[in-house]
């Protein structure tokens, strides 16, 4: 019998792992919070699929996503990232990640925790949309432009409300499967 997915995964295993296992899967830990927001801010202007490919290297080139680490990077790792072929070598996401994760510790500071602060814009409750084609589900939403202009009232960088609203698909604050599609988180 064949398994009813979302239209967008049907690429490669890759996509399909990723749509099954993640994609719409409500997330709290900050550690995974901080590698969406990081990955997603990379994304901008690119596929999801390039990320995917390359998310191993992202790993790994950034400390496991480590933000208290990444928060003190310097210019010599700086100059590191932007020779290492493995992930997307572009300086302002470069910088901005750095940014964002000295931004993260103050969220944190300020919360308990990011996803004190993140969860708290939708009471703890994933948004399940269930469209019927992915053709209805937009690009953003009034939810993602409202996160969107904190995180950078907050100092975020490169995090505009499309790559907000793919930032919360992606941690299951906002689900969007289709109706049909056997994700049902």
């Amino acid at each position: 019998m064949d398994v009813k997915r979302c239209s967008w995964c049907e690429k490669d295993d890759l996509y399909r792992k990723y749509h099954d296992e993640e994609w719409g899967k409500p997330v709290f830990d900050d550690e995974t919070l901080f590698e969406f927001l990081v990955l997603e801010s990379f994304q901008a202007g690119l596929s999801w699929y390039t990320i995917l490919v390359k998310r191993e290297n992202f790993r790994k080139a950034f400390d496991q996503f480590n933000y208290e680490k990444i928060a003190d990077y310097n210019f010599a790792k700086v100059e590191s990232l932007m020779q290492n072929s493995g992930i997307i070598r572009h300086q302002l996401k470069i910088l901005a990640s750095i940014n964002n994760a000295k931004q993260f510790l103050k969220v944190q500071k300020e919360f308990g925790s990011f996803s004190k602060y993140l969860w708290n814009f939708v009471d703890v409750k994933p948004i399940v949309n269930q469209p019927k084609t992915m053709k209805d589900v937009p690009a953003t939403t009034e939810l993602s432009d409202l996160i969107s202009k904190d995180l950078k009232k907050r100092g975020f960088k490169f995090l505009g409300s499309t790559t907000v609203y793919a930032f919360l698909q992606a941690i299951g604050m906002v689900n969007d499967h289709v109706h049909d599609c056997f994700c049902k988180y």
